[in-house]
């Protein structure tokens, strides 16, 4: 018995001279540039100071962010030791082996998927679509939704004079009838000596913006990517008459409602739009509300929020935005950015993350009673989450988005063609990409 106390204690002493020799790792977490970015670099000194690690990050702007990630994954670089990328890249992140795969990890540190957001683990974290094969983590969850200038809707005169026109409250809409109707009205008003308009939606160009805006309406007036029944299956589907009718709507709001110069705007314009002053409603993802809270011209209860409205047959969807944050196959690090993966996920740190800006996915922190009243758009971002579709996933996401920018840019900005030919040119170019593909 005195002999095995002693191996016992010596097998004791070894691991902790194992433990305390664990070699200290300088790790790189790659992401966007991003309030939500500065945020994660306040919680992960947390990080440090538990495991001893080291945190440098790399943040690259929006617009260059797709570029510059998907040409260091692509050539195998070792920049990145943990990624939160965009949602769309989760398949061809994890066909071409750019991911390292996190099932056994889950199952080892007893991090459970059923613990998080639903859509957000469809959305980040699985690949292919409805299996579990997890490549990520979800880290933040975003959506496109609505914010409106609660102060101006509350003046007597106004909401007199709408009511009068209308024949209803002015209220935050609940179709995108009202919607429009709402924007109208505020086109060209002057407010306080200021001339305003009615809203502002994306139709940046370059990256993805139009396709993010657009999308976010054609849901919810019918449009499906493919046949339920038959995959790549679109004619009939990504240009349906629904379809057509909410491309045809997006024209129409912009043509009537949008500030002058707003024929580039994506996130960073709309929140200016918004910030200034220059209209009374604004179609941005969630994560800019928290800047809207603290801002001196829009903060203090003169911002409101709202769920992305529903279609006339009443179908209500939203555009899927955020992230799953995962460990980079080509990193010499990939223990210590696991252990990362293991410190992030804890509830406690979920609960950071969400007052200090962060959308969490945990189920603890966003189903928690009190989450509903823990920031004035904590509820219109419960709601949003809620009916979330997301873009093409498929590993040849990006020639699909590029053919998309172009089609509803032409159309929409531009005014070249009609909302049909628009969407009938799209299905061609899809077709066209999956049968290189080989999936046609």
């Amino acid at each position: 018995m005195k002999s095995r106390l002693l191996m016992a204690g010596a097998s004791a002493l070894l691991m902790c001279g194992l433990a305390g020799n664990a070699k200290a790792e300088n790790l790189t977490l790659c992401w966007a540039s991003w309030d939500p970015a500065n945020a994660l670099v306040e919680l992960s000194k947390d990080f440090e100071k538990s495991s001893g690690h080291k945190m440098s990050f790399e943040f690259v702007p929006w617009p260059n962010f797709a570029d510059r990630m998907l040409n260091e994954l692509n050539s195998g670089g070792k920049l990145c030791d943990l990624m939160i990328g965009d949602s769309q890249w989760i398949g061809g992140a994890a066909e071409n082996g750019h991911y390292v795969k996190l099932n056994d990890f889950f199952d080892a540190n007893g991090i459970k998927m059923s613990d998080f957001i639903d859509a957000t683990v469809m959305g980040y974290s699985e690949w292919p679509k409805g299996t579990p094969n997890y490549w990520a983590l979800p880290a933040f969850g975003d959506v496109v939704g609505w914010t409106y200038r609660k102060d101006w809707f509350a003046r007597p005169e106004l909401r007199a004079e709408y009511k009068a026109k209308y024949g209803r409250e002015l209220e935050a809409p609940q179709t995108f009838a009202e919607l429009k109707d709402i924007a109208t009205f505020f086109q060209g008003r002057e407010i306080d000596g200021t001339k305003v308009y009615g809203a502002s939606i994306y139709t940046e160009r370059g990256s993805e913006g139009i396709t993010m805006g657009v999308m976010d309406v054609l849901y919810s007036f019918g449009f499906l990517y493919q046949n339920p029944d038959k995959p790549y299956d679109m004619e009939g589907f990504v240009n349906s008459k629904g379809s057509v009718a909410g491309l045809e709507y997006y024209k129409s709001l912009y043509d009537c409602c949008t500030p002058p110069g707003s024929s580039n705007g994506y996130m960073s314009e709309g929140i200016d739009a918004f910030k200034s002053g220059q209209v009374a409603m604004q179609m941005n993802f969630a994560f800019t509300w928290p800047g809207f809270e603290s801002d001196a011209n829009v903060g203090k209860g003169k911002t409101g929020y709202f769920v992305n409205p529903k279609g006339p047959d009443g179908k209500q969807f939203a555009q899927l935005g955020g992230q799953g944050i995962s460990v980079v196959s080509y990193s010499q690090k990939k223990d210590a950015a696991l252990e990362y993966i293991k410190w992030f996920a804890q509830p406690d740190v979920q609960a950071k993350w969400w007052t200090m800006g962060g959308f969490s996915c945990l189920k603890a922190v966003t189903l928690a009673p009190d989450f509903p009243k823990s920031q004035p758009y904590a509820q219109a971002f419960l709601d949003s989450m809620a009916v979330v579709k997301d873009f093409w996933a498929d590993p040849s996401y990006a020639t699909l988005l590029q053919d998309a920018q172009k089609r509803f840019h032409d159309y929409v900005v531009a005014g070249n063609g009609t909302a049909q030919e628009a969407l009938d040119g799209l299905v061609r170019d899809w077709i066209e990409t999956f049968e290189d593909d080989g999936k046609l």
